[in-house]
């Protein structure tokens, strides 16, 4: 096994965003090997995604997207907990992919909660409506495969990104779960602003 060295660890840490003693740690484990440290951090930090939820994240970034023709732009705020991980790269990377994503996709909402009531209730509506022509038996799964389907396009966590080779056609929280995961913080997708002009 070959001596662990500072650049060794730091090479490590900028790729995964973990701890230095972390990163020290598997490094060790792994008999040096970069990429099998990655891999038993990305396997740790899965396991220790949920945990971690809870924790405040007070550091993060803002990136925008301006689209090409100039007519939409987006504002995105992505949190974590401490300002080495909101440089991180792979950080950084996603918060524009993110931007990205919410100026063709046009959210309503980050997540099911933040949702204004009177759009759930009209959707509601509308699906017991368009049910009633439905056998009595499938009715309620009829609406709520309605409810599911438009919740699915108009709540930001549910989307599947626009880049879908990328991100192997992941929802946007299955991403920000695996970002939680690779960097061994909290990952909040704060708020973000859609300005398209016209609308």
């Amino acid at each position: 096994m070959s001596a662990i060295t500072a650049q060794d660890v730091k090479a490590l840490r900028e790729r995964t965003g973990a701890a230095m003693m972390a990163c020290k740690n598997a490094l060790t484990e792994t008999g040096g090997d970069i990429d099998k440290a990655v891999e038993l951090l990305r396997a740790r930090g899965a396991a220790q995604a949920a945990k971690r939820s809870g924790r405040e994240a007070a550091e993060g970034t803002v990136q925008a997207y301006i689209h090409s023709n100039g007519k939409i732009g987006v504002l995105v705020e992505l949190d974590c907990e401490t300002d080495f991980v909101a440089r991180n790269d792979q950080f950084v990377a996603f918060a524009r992919d993110l931007a990205l994503h919410i100026s063709w996709a046009a959210p309503l909402a980050i997540s099911e909660d933040e949702l204004p009531p009177a759009d759930r209730e009209r959707e509601l509506r509308i699906a017991t409506e368009q049910a009633a022509e439905r056998p009595e038996n499938v009715r309620e799964r009829f609406v709520k495969g309605k409810l599911d389907k438009w919740l699915d396009e108009v709540v930001l966590l549910r989307q599947k990104h626009v880049n879908a080779d990328k991100y192997e056609n992941q929802t946007i929280e299955q991403i920000r779960a695996r970002l939680a995961a690779d960097t061994g913080e909290n990952v909040v997708i704060r708020r973000f602003t859609r300005f398209e002009v016209g609308a």
